[in-house]
């Protein structure tokens, strides 16, 4: 199952992301960029981009910037080795994980222990920056069985 956007379709996205992301004065890193739908085909309501700064599997450390557009959700899911910390840079975002929620706005942190199923919806372009052990694809875990990665 192919879970991200390629072709004339990625590259229209991008062009669309990245006047948001000039308009806020920001430059993100260029080297590895995923437009993910998560194989659902509905990138408008389901989906993300993703800028990879680092992902050092032996070092197990990993930070990359999440970018959305208001609307748009990341599928729920968890990770059995992945602890991760979110810090909202622009934007609101609502969290939702295990029986909790929490709306974020610029500035706001949250850390993500181990095996907490957690989703999240922007309520406005945003843009998070997600720092965590070392992302393996196999350490996704998806509540949404179509969606065919990671364990």
């Amino acid at each position: 199952m192919e879970i991200e956007i390629t072709g004339k379709e990625r590259e229209k996205i991008l062009k669309r992301a990245e006047k948001q992301i000039e308009k806020w004065g920001l430059i993100l890193p260029q080297d590895f960029i995923l437009v993910l739908d998560f194989g659902l085909k509905d990138f408008k309501n389901t989906g993300h981009i993703e800028y990879w700064i680092v992902n050092r599997e032996k070092e197990n450390y990993c930070g990359k910037f999440i970018f959305m557009f208001k609307g748009q959700r990341c599928p729920s899911h968890y990770h059995k080795k992945k602890d991760e910390t979110f810090f909202i840079l622009k934007g609101k975002v609502e969290m939702k994980y295990g029986r909790k929620k929490k709306i974020m706005k610029m500035g706001d942190t949250l850390v993500m222990p181990i095996k907490t199923e957690h989703t999240f919806l922007a309520l406005q372009n945003s843009l998070i920056l997600e720092v965590s052990n070392a992302s393996v694809i196999k350490d996704n875990f998806f509540k949404d069985k179509r969606i065919k990665i990671g364990g």
